[in-house]
């Protein structure tokens, strides 16, 4: 069974699977490490790009969640976060609910850094989708929705103690 073959997995053939997610895997990273070049022209580490990244897209959080989300442990945060704050990106926020928390929010600043970085890398991925043949537009235009819900299973089941069959 090859990789291209839209019934690939469907019996649950373990190898199947394997071998699509092992192409899902490489074509990942392979896309992410082309965007390197587009990202290092927000001026930021890839560490507070992406930290910018959540507090933007998905809202000011406290630090801890903020981590979490990240995989990185607190104290690596608060140095990230703390780089937001000095570069006018980020501002530290009482949380309205709860005087005890602190939300890590983004600034109008750290908003339109993030924004034009998404738009940047957006552009970058839409000019080489342009350059495919028209099958291979309409096959990625059907996967991204799939995409979003294969991450979200994943982050669902979690990293650790995840078991196959």
């Amino acid at each position: 069974m090859s990789v291209s073959n839209p019934d690939l997995g469907r019996a649950g053939d373990a190898a199947s699977l394997e071998a699509v997610a092992s192409a899902l895997n490489s074509g990942a990273i392979h896309l992410l490490r082309s965007l390197a070049a587009v990202d290092r022209q927000a001026g930021l580490t890839p560490a507070r790009l992406s930290a910018l990244s959540v507090i933007v897209f998905a809202g000011r959080r406290p630090l801890g969640e903020l981590a979490a989300a990240e995989g990185v442990a607190g104290p690596t945060m608060t140095r990230i976060v703390d780089a937001l704050v000095a570069g006018g990106l980020a501002e530290r926020q009482p949380d309205p609910r709860d005087g005890r928390v602190v939300l890590i929010a983004p600034t109008p600043a750290g908003q339109s850094l993030m924004r034009a970085a998404a738009g940047r890398r957006i552009s970058a991925i839409a000019s080489a989708i342009a350059e495919l043949p028209a099958a291979d537009r309409r096959r990625l235009a059907a996967s991204g929705g799939l995409l979003d819900r294969l991450a979200k299973t994943v982050r669902d089941r979690g990293q650790a103690g995840f078991t196959s069959g």
